[in-house]
């Protein structure tokens, strides 16, 4: 008796939904197992991580706080990687986003929030936008892996992060610590919607799911992202420009990382310093793929991927494990829903042997 993998047909629809659920309660078995080993209450840290984020009312701005950005990078994310375009930089589009807004902020010290507010947003998206368009261009002209260049364009704008929080933009009062000046009250946004636990970036994430959505079900431009992806000669053949696609999801997705960038700067910080840079935009790509690149799909997965950044500090503080809690289980959650990809493409069948005839293969 053998197992054998047998190629389906088309894609399970049921698969498609049952990996990504089941990838989540395998990280929570194994994460038990694993914290069990090292001497920690395994399943203590398990109810600290995923259960008290959800329960505790006190943790629910916490949780909307942290989905509100990897839902709006991995929204970006998840368009291009149905081109098969893959942005893999968009921590480093989050940060330029975020300076840019800053700079129109530094630039306006005096305009009302009427007008810093939005001009500050469009500059974090056109920042996003343009920090994506460098891969764009070596992709298209030079044939350039997008994989490689949005990668180490990471590490090009921490660089800038670091110049301008450390020189022309660090703050003379700042006790020269590496950070920018406050913002003023008309340049930043309320943690939560008055009277509400509701972060204003979450109230963000919602509407552009539902556009995503839109775009993606509903457009012709959302059908020849997905044939790009699917089937570049048919692609070619339906007139759809490979070309176009690699900039307009580059752009967006781009532009997605800045816009995050920019609202965590004016709602959660108020400021930019050397902690910044969180790892939304690498996290996000765990939340694109958990979401089985469906705008849907992306949110759930961002509310989730929120409760194990928030359940791993409860975690730390409540059963002592270490501070890696989250990035551990985030990692785990990436493997597990990669590796059962598989299961969506192929079926197990499991084959029984024939008994061999009495006397086969015995010497004449």
């Amino acid at each position: 008796m053998r197992i054998r993998l047998e190629k389906r047909l088309t894609p399970s629809r049921f698969m498609l939904v049952a990996t990504p659920v089941a990838s989540v309660l395998l990280t929570m078995l194994l994460g038990a197992i694993i914290f069990e080993l090292l001497g920690f209450d395994g399943l203590d840290a398990i109810y600290q991580t995923f259960i008290t984020p959800i329960v505790a009312p006190y943790k629910w701005v916490d949780v909307l706080t942290k989905a509100a950005p990897l839902i709006i990078i991995a929204l970006g994310l998840s368009l291009g990687n149905q081109a098969k375009i893959w942005n893999i930089g968009a921590e480093g589009q989050y940060v330029i986003g975020a300076l840019t807004g800053a700079g129109v902020a530094f630039a306006l010290p005096d305009a009302p929030a009427f007008i810093a507010v939005p001009v500050m947003i469009a500059a974090g998206i056109l920042g996003g936008m343009a920090w994506a368009a460098v891969p764009a261009l070596l992709k298209t002209r030079f044939h350039v892996s997008e994989v490689l260049s949005t990668l180490m364009l990471v590490y090009v704008a921490m660089q800038v992060l670091n110049y301008l929080i450390g020189g022309p933009w660090k703050d003379p009062n700042g006790h020269n610590f590496p950070q920018t000046p406050p913002f003023t009250p008309a340049q930043t946004l309320p943690n939560v919607i008055p009277g509400t636990v509701v972060p204003p970036g979450f109230v963000v994430a919602i509407a552009l799911t539902l556009i995503f959505w839109l775009l993606q079900a509903r457009s012709v431009y959302g059908f020849s992202v997905r044939t790009v992806g699917a089937a570049p000669s048919a692609a070619r053949y339906g007139g759809f420009d490979a070309s176009r696609t690699v900039w307009s999801t580059l752009m967006i997705s781009g532009g997605m990382a800045g816009l995050a960038g920019i609202l965590e700067a004016m709602s959660q910080l108020g400021q930019i310093n050397l902690g910044f840079p969180s790892g939304y935009g690498f996290t996000a790509i765990i939340v694109s793929f958990l979401g089985r690149l469906h705008p849907i799909g992306v949110f759930l997965a961002g509310l989730i991927l929120a409760v194990t950044y928030v359940g791993g500090q409860v975690a730390q503080t409540v059963v002592h494990v270490p501070e890696a809690t989250a990035g551990i289980f985030q990692a785990t959650m990436l493997f597990f829903i990669l590796a059962s990809d598989i299961l969506v493409r192929y079926r197990l069948r499991i084959v029984r042997d024939a008994p061999r005839a009495a006397g086969a293969g015995a010497p004449a």
